[in-house]
């Protein structure tokens, strides 16, 4: 049935749906299509990201040479030790945490303290049976 005012058929309520559906369709591809175009443009954001730590400390400081100092350290560590100053930084941390371990250990289980508990308890019994009539 066309509308005679303006020149078109009624729209049925499947077909509304369906161009919906359409439409929604149309424009998660163009997202997908978006999404792997951007991430193909940052892929490559991985080197210029060693810059950003003496671009930090520029913008902090205001001071060129202590940037290029700053990034001139942390090149020569990457270069002499063959890993970042972060990850340095993380295998010292994760060895100083096993050795309190180990001293937390050594030190449970260890004869003075062993004697240092058994005479806190010897003390508090006797405490409790002086308090009981």
């Amino acid at each position: 049935m066309k509308n005679k005012l303006l020149g078109q058929k009624y729209s049925s309520t499947l077909s509304c749906i369906l161009k919906c559906l359409r439409f929604l369709s149309e424009m998660i591809h163009k997202k997908i299509i978006f999404g792997l175009l951007i991430l193909g443009f940052l892929n490559s954001c991985g080197a210029p990201t060693a810059m950003l730590g003496p671009a930090f400390t520029f913008t902090s400081t205001g001071s060129l040479s202590q940037a290029g100092l700053t990034y001139g350290s942390n090149e020569l560590i990457t270069s002499y030790t063959g890993k970042t100053p972060y990850e340095n930084l993380e295998i010292i941390t994760s060895e100083s945490l096993n050795n309190k371990k180990n001293i937390q250990k050594q030190t449970l289980e260890s004869e003075d303290f062993y004697h240092l508990v058994k005479n806190k308890i010897d003390k508090t019994k006797g405490k409790i049976k002086l308090s009981n009539p």
